[in-house]
């Protein structure tokens, strides 16, 4: 059976020609279902999926998350 694992992913994507940056912590069983579960929230609010550069991909553990409500959920 899988276990979920953690996922912080941080990057960066343009708007109105500025640059915004992101760093979002998902719950995932796999790398790539935690990318397109950020991309997904990220295109929602009107960015398209080619205005977004990926920086970092990293596995957390419990205690290096810092968002209470997955901690909580993963506790």
């Amino acid at each position: 059976m899988s276990e979920i694992k953690i996922f912080r992913i941080i990057g960066h994507y343009k708007k109105n020609h500025k640059k915004y940056l992101f760093r979002k912590e998902v719950r995932a069983l796999k790398e790539k279902d935690a990318l397109e579960k950020v991309i997904s929230q990220i295109t929602s609010i009107g960015i398209y999926r080619r205005q977004i550069n990926i920086q970092e991909i990293k596995v957390l553990s419990l205690e290096e998350s810092q968002d209470h409500l997955i901690r909580e959920l993963s506790e």
